[in-house]
């Protein structure tokens, strides 16, 4: 068989990156935001938006690894354009519509959410759920390429580097964007901003499609691959067997703990803005520019660090370390410029997980490929995003709890419920990363040395 190109130009690692950009806009936004707009703009009861995002979490049981194991088979023209393209296209134009939905609550329901809440919870329920299908069905897919696409452990670093500088304007684009359109108190300004970041959204498919490309190599595989294939895995049966593999299990605990832990804080910025520091919408950008000029300022020494061999495995535990030092102060400031200090220092634990969480996942992938000697990556990249999204129900749950405890629907200024807001903005998360990493060192039995062999196992392979 025809050995494939091993040099992949530094435009097309860029366009790929632009999907890791779309990713963290797109989680930027809502995770930042639509709690937020339920509980506080809408005035859904605490207990009901938390019990939708339980609701919208669970559903990723199913949705994620389903979807996984279903675009993992085939794909429509998957002949000509591969097994992951068309599944990536058509994902993200349906995410854009549906983000837009989740703020187009009729009026009445507002007006009348407090004697009649179960429309308006039934509206969140139905569209966080419609958004997650359509954002799975791309991500997903998304993420499935990498291990295929960039297959040497130089690109794979160079391109997750590319791959962290884009997402990291992503992050940064999910948090300053949307407050830029919507104001406090101002309900049907929300429904803006979701325009705005729909729109951005298909307009940056265009600038996708270079990096999504399927190369010929990469389609001949597929469909030799299912022709030669006699065994045909159930959905249970291919979720059973990928987690009898103990080091995706313990990948998947830390990245759930890691996205609990970011998407606690990212939740609690507007949070923060709004009642703790008492400013507009558009005040919280000076705090989220901190960590974008930490993350970035961080990424050539994550780079500089990457090429010099080092595992990837333990590197994320390194990173996870940085981010539970640095989060956990940011519970006793109060200030504008001690927020942005602090968020800017947690900036780089956060750019060192992101420049080294592809290529460990990655390094996975190709251990559980050569022992099965066929690709399930869909379905390992499904189980991967239901545990990442999994980590809104956990968000959800301790802000429930913490503002049921603090009474902050019935002082949101309070000393309790800004205690409360400190808490979950900064001291959980960081107990959420520590946690992460301590696990992780147990559990991750991925040596360099394997790893190596690995690489030089599957080069002769050609899955």
């Amino acid at each position: 068989m025809k050995r494939e190109a091993t040099h992949i130009s530094l435009a097309t690692m860029a366009s790929y990156g632009v999907g890791k950009y779309l990713a963290e806009f797109l989680t930027g936004a809502f995770g930042a935001v639509v709690y937020k707009f339920y509980e506080t703009e809408v005035g859904l009861s605490a207990l009901y938006a938390a019990i939708a995002t339980i609701l919208y979490s669970l559903w990723n049981a199913v949705n994620d690894p389903l979807l996984g194991y279903l675009t993992n088979k085939t794909a429509p023209f998957a002949a000509k354009f591969g097994r992951r393209f068309v599944w990536i296209i058509i994902g993200l134009i349906l995410t854009s519509f549906s983000f837009i939905l989740i703020f187009s609550v009729p009026t009445t329901w507002i007006t009348n959410v407090k004697s009649a809440p179960l429309p308006v919870f039934f509206w969140m329920v139905l569209t966080i759920c419609l958004f997650d299908a359509s954002y799975s069905l791309w991500e997903l897919n998304y993420q499935s390429i990498f291990p295929d696409k960039f297959r040497s452990q130089e690109i794979r670093t160079k391109s997750a580097g590319i791959s962290t500088a884009v997402g990291v304007l992503g992050v940064a684009s999910g948090f300053v964007i949307p407050p830029l359109f919507f104001s406090y108190g101002d309900i049907n300004s929300y429904l803006v901003s979701a325009v705005v970041i729909g729109l951005i959204t298909l307009v940056g498919i265009i600038v996708l499609l270079p990096g999504i490309k399927e190369s010929r190599e990469m389609i001949n595989r597929f469909v030799t691959q299912k022709r030669e294939q006699k065994e045909e895995r159930s959905f249970i049966d291919s979720l059973k067997h990928a987690f009898t593999y103990k080091d995706l299990r313990a990948f998947i605990f830390l990245l759930f703990l890691y996205q609990s832990g970011t998407m606690c804080m990212t939740s609690s910025i507007h949070y923060v803005g709004d009642y703790i520091l008492d400013v507009p919408s558009s005040g919280t950008t000076l705090i989220f520019a901190g960590m974008l000029i930490g993350t970035l300022l961080s990424i050539p020494i994550w780079m500089l660090i990457s090429k010099k061999g080092v595992n990837n495995q333990k590197m994320l535990i390194i990173s996870s370390l940085v981010m539970a030092a640095f989060s956990f102060p940011m519970t006793f400031i109060t200030t504008m410029s001690g927020f942005t200090l602090f968020m800017g220092l947690w900036g780089i634990g956060f750019g060192g997980f992101w420049t080294f969480m592809g290529p460990a996942m990655a390094d996975i992938v190709d251990e559980i490929v050569i022992k099965e000697n066929r690709r399930d990556d869909g379905v390992l990249m499904g189980i991967r995003a239901f545990f990442m999204r999994f980590s809104y129900a956990s968000q959800a749950i301790v802000f429930y709890l913490v503002h049921t405890i603090t009474k902050f629907d019935v002082d949101p200024t309070s000393p309790s419920a800004l205690t409360g807001i400190s808490l979950h903005m900064a001291a959980i998360p960081a107990l959420f990363f520590l946690i992460g990493a301590i696990v992780f060192t147990k559990m991750n039995t991925l040596t360099s040395e394997r790893i190596a062999k690995n690489k030089s196992i599957l080069a002769s392979m050609d899955i």
